[in-house]
């Protein structure tokens, strides 16, 4: 397909503007030249890149994003990480959370450490290349779709000069307590939506009831369509469904649906 075109006035779930974000969010793992070369020719001629490492022991390495500039939007992506490192990260739950935006809520400790560490970076772009009053825009895959989130909850509730446009995440795990979800639906109600593809695991941690997901689901079945919501009982036969899609391998299909090429794939094929 050629190369996506975002839509800085979009309002609502649009499957163009989630492909097209999607495809943003994995532009986040390519090196600094791949992503100014790719930017400019979506017609983003400025990029800010943040790059924030981390000693043991704390669990990350490092926390990475990129934010490309428009006429019309300004795009943040975060970069995610290996999932299975991830998945026992989050499944670890020793470490108390953290107070959320505007002591809001509460983060998971992770999440919160992991944003901290490039948020300014992140802000001071934004500031600077907002020059137009552009519409403001994240996006990210896995640790990445959780940032994205949180960076948006961070600028609403804090700075809400500089509330988002549009949220698209892609296999992002639970951020929050059920505090800080609530009053995040509420605030960004229609403009969030977090994008799971069928049995992904990464979205099932950190476990609840402790860490809670926000609202605005779009679940990518085993067909590949997506849907705004499924039954309890659809949804346990449709998982089921993935989950025998490889009869030699059942258990690696949640990691076959985590991987974002999987997502782009599918979220290709809802094109209108």
């Amino acid at each position: 397909m050629s190369a996506p075109t975002l839509n800085h006035q979009t309002t609502g779930y649009d499957a163009r503007q989630a492909y097209c974000m999607a495809k943003a969010a994995d532009l986040a793992y390519q090196d600094r030249e791949r992503i100014e070369a790719t930017a400019a020719e979506w017609g983003f001629d400025r990029v800010r890149h943040h790059h924030s490492t981390f000693s043991p022991p704390f669990a990350l390495s490092d926390t990475q994003a990129y934010t490309m500039a428009s006429p019309t939007m300004i795009v943040t992506a975060f970069r995610g990480t290996e999932p299975v490192q991830l998945r026992d990260w989050l499944s670890d739950t020793t470490t108390p959370p953290w107070s959320g935006p505007a002591n809001t809520g509460l983060v998971h400790y992770g999440f919160a450490e992991a944003l901290r560490a490039v948020f300014p970076s992140v802000l001071a772009a934004i500031e600077e290349l907002r020059d137009a009053e552009q519409t403001v825009w994240f996006t990210g895959h896995s640790l990445g779709g959780a940032l994205a989130m949180l960076a948006a909850a961070w600028l609403h509730f804090e700075d809400p000069r500089l509330s988002a446009q549009g949220v698209y995440t892609f296999g992002q795990p639970r951020t929050c307590d059920r505090a800080l979800a609530s009053a995040y639906d509420k605030a960004l109600a229609g403009r969030t939506f977090r994008v799971v593809n069928n049995n992904d695991f990464v979205t099932q941690v950190p476990p609840e009831p402790v860490f809670h997901h926000v609202a605005e689901l779009r679940y990518i079945d085993s067909s590949g369509r997506v849907r705004e919501s499924m039954p309890a009982v659809s949804n346990l036969l449709d998982r089921g469904k993935g989950m025998l899609a490889d009869p030699f391998a059942p258990a690696s299909d949640g990691l076959r649906d985590h991987f974002m090429k999987a997502y782009i794939t599918a979220l290709e094929k809802n094109l209108p």
